[in-house]
């Protein structure tokens, strides 16, 4: 008899039935042994075999069907969605412009092919094999529950600040139907700022544009606030736009994959529309080719600086969604023989695609701005909300119909912004679902949990509504997703590699891709190498690079620099991510037995329910059995044939 592992399980016919019944429990009638010890063999009356299995079974609790994707295009436009966000319009094209223009494609797809398709395909992998969400899943290796409860975190932080982006888009879209536009030098309010060109920041001297005043005065309100320790008063209006777009969030996400899987036809979708139509306008426009010029001129030089390469990683991060557990959730309600890796390849590349073709989008239009401005283009560039909410807003505003470029443009950022927060929702519901799966077999329930989530979210968020707010805002931004989300996914690899087994690991894909092609199992190798050498060794030089510029580079908001203890504040978030992996690591060892080599060993293996939920492909639905089992490593379930075959050799031995 062998145990889960594959090791044969100790135990002989000397050991008495009395100490076995000690370490064994009964499921259907029949013996299951824990920690991989079977029953004893010792001769047993054919009466006592009938009046075990006559003994009453208990109960299996009512198991709910998990559900599915209506079809593989809601899986793939919702991982599309998920994927293609605002990273893609405000911050990809700046990096590009920024680290060498075109050069900058070279470390970018190095570091795609090298760690980010490797990891999305090992998130994709890891979530369909185990159909569970970020925290269960682990159950292939309880000793990185961790990692699960570490994506929970980072994923928390990602929506607490992302839901304010969608605010902004809100309040500029409804800014957006006035005519002229507010931020334009057509509003009367501006004509004489337009005019003369005087008014200025009294600390720094610069001379503010309509957009720059709009921006921080009527939307974020910063004027009127000092730094990280003076939030000031809550902007209502921003904070009307948050509980709205919370409301959104919730109705969508309200029957699960089967209300957002059907909106993502639309929101994955009419981005692309926009840009292409961003780009033919664009294309019309005098000065355009000087802003696409200014966005792919190559500097070669610039390959030499460590400071590009993690741009590079950092941006496919970013973009990818890698370590999240959005990944994970939503490829945990796929059909098992779904082909994870032709979907990997298809997301990955569509999503670099679209960070490359909007840069088109972005600078055509860039480069006519600094044409009617008469200056260089490197002047009206900007990134991340500098980009979306001041530097394009202008250009759009000098456009012949502004109100409706405006409209399109603040429609498609919001379009941008729901999928990916789709996402992260996704990470977060499923984790807890399935920790607590008496609230997925209620539906009030469910719905409750949600709206207490989403409310939850909205009343956390408010800090980022204030007038000090974007300060907040940029301390979340730049610490949810630094080194802690890099530690979080390299332990994935090294766990998934080197304790579950990279071997297993690719046998599990091939598995599921029942009719797999030659092409699949020659592209496996490469990820083989990818996942225990090559991933590894660069998420470390990746990491050691952020820690150096963490320590010696200040962060700072405009001309505001942040005082240590911000900075200690920004840290302490990371650091609490990925520290979950070492707490719930050194729970996992305490609740074994043994040494602590055995306690170690024991951690590591797989839950004998890891492979109960991966039987949910239509051609395997028959062969799925589910009695009930025992919630530990090494436990071995006897069935019928056991016993017949312990009978007949009773029988032939006397």
């Amino acid at each position: 008899m062998q145990d889960e592992s594959g090791k044969a399980a100790p135990g002989g016919p000397d050991v008495t039935t009395a100490n076995t019944a000690q370490n064994s429990v009964h499921s259907n009638g029949h013996t299951i042994t824990q920690n991989g010890h079977n029953p004893a063999a010792t001769p047993v009356s054919q009466s006592q075999f009938e009046s075990r299995s006559q003994s009453p079974a208990p109960t299996p609790t009512p198991i709910v069907p998990r559900e599915q994707w209506g079809g593989k295009y809601e899986f793939l436009l919702s991982c599309i969605g998920y994927c293609v966000g605002l990273g893609n319009v405000w911050r990809f094209p700046y990096l590009c412009y920024r680290n060498g223009g075109g050069v900058f494609l070279i470390p970018y797809f190095i570091m795609l092919f090298v760690t980010g398709v490797p990891l999305f395909l090992m998130e994709l992998s890891l979530g369909q094999y185990g159909a569970a969400g970020p925290i269960t899943v682990w159950k292939c290796c309880p000793l990185l529950k961790g990692i699960g409860i570490g994506m929970l975190c980072v994923s928390t932080l990602v929506c607490l600040y992302y839901n304010v982006i969608i605010a902004w888009t809100f309040y500029y879209l409804g800014s957006s139907f006035q005519s002229p536009l507010p931020w334009s030098c057509d509003a009367v309010a501006n004509a004489a700022l337009c005019g003369n060109g005087t008014v200025g920041n009294s600390s720094t001297g610069k001379v503010l544009s309509p957009t720059e005043i709009f921006w921080n005065e009527r939307v974020l309100g910063v004027v009127h606030s000092k730094g990280l320790h003076d939030p000031g008063p809550v902007r209502w209006p921003l904070a009307l736009c948050l509980l709205a777009a919370w409301i959104i969030i919730f109705l969508c996400m309200l029957k699960g994959i089967r209300s957002s899987g059907k909106v993502v036809y639309v929101t994955a979708t009419f981005p692309y529309f926009v840009l292409i139509v961003l780009i033919i306008r664009g294309a019309t426009l005098e000065g355009s080719l000087q802003g696409v010029a200014f966005y792919l001129t190559p500097d070669w030089g610039r390959l030499a600086n460590a400071q590009v390469w993690n741009d590079a990683a950092s941006q496919i991060f970013y973009s990818l969604g890698i370590g999240v557990g959005g990944l994970l959730s939503m490829a945990s309600y796929n059909k098992f023989d779904n082909n994870v890796i032709r979907d990997t390849l298809i997301i990955t590349t569509g999503n670099c695609s679209t960070s490359f073709f909007a840069g088109f989008a972005i600078f055509s239009i860039l480069g006519h701005m600094a044409w009617r401005k008469g200056v260089p283009v490197g002047q009206v560039a900007d990134t991340g909300p500098g980009l979306a909410f001041v530097a394009y807003p202008e250009a759009l505003a000098l456009l012949p119909g502004s109100v409706f470029w405006s409209i399109l443009f603040f429609l498609m950022l919001f379009m941008l912004g729901i999928d990916t927060l789709f996402g992260n929702m996704e990470g977060i519901t499923t984790a807890v679902l399935d920790e607590f799966p008496q609230l997925r077999r209620n539906t009030l329930h469910k719905s409750l949990f949600l709206g207490a989530l989403c409310f939850s979210f909205f009343l956390m968020g408010l800090l980022l509504v204030t007038d000090g707010g974007i300060y907040w805002f940029t301390l979340i931004d730049s610490f949810s997703t630094s080194f802690g989300l890099i530690i979080i996914t390299l332990f994935m690899c090294i766990g998934i590699s080197f304790f579950y087994g990279v071997k297993q690991f690719c046998q599990d894909i091939i598995d599921m891709i029942c009719h797999c092609p030659p092409w699949c199992s020659k592209v496996l190798l490469y990820f083989k190498a990818c996942w225990v050498f090559f991933t590894p060794c660069l998420l470390l030089l990746i990491l050691t690079h952020i820690f150096i510029e963490m320590y010696n580079t200040s962060l700072h908001y405009g001309s505001y620099v942040y005082p240590r203890w911000g900075k200690a504040l920004g840290v302490c978030m990371g650091a609490t991510c990925c520290l979950q992996i070492l707490i719930w690591a050194i729970v996992a060892i305490c609740r074994e037995t043994g040494t602590l080599k055995d306690r170690f060993q024991k951690a590591i293996r797989p839950l004998n329910s890891w492979r109960v939920n991966n039987l949910n492909s239509t051609g395997r639905v028959e062969e799925r059995v589910e009695p009930e089992r025992v919630e530990a490593p090494f436990t071995v379930t006897l069935t019928d044939m056991d016993f017949t075959a312990m009978t007949w050799e009773v029988g032939r031995q006397a």
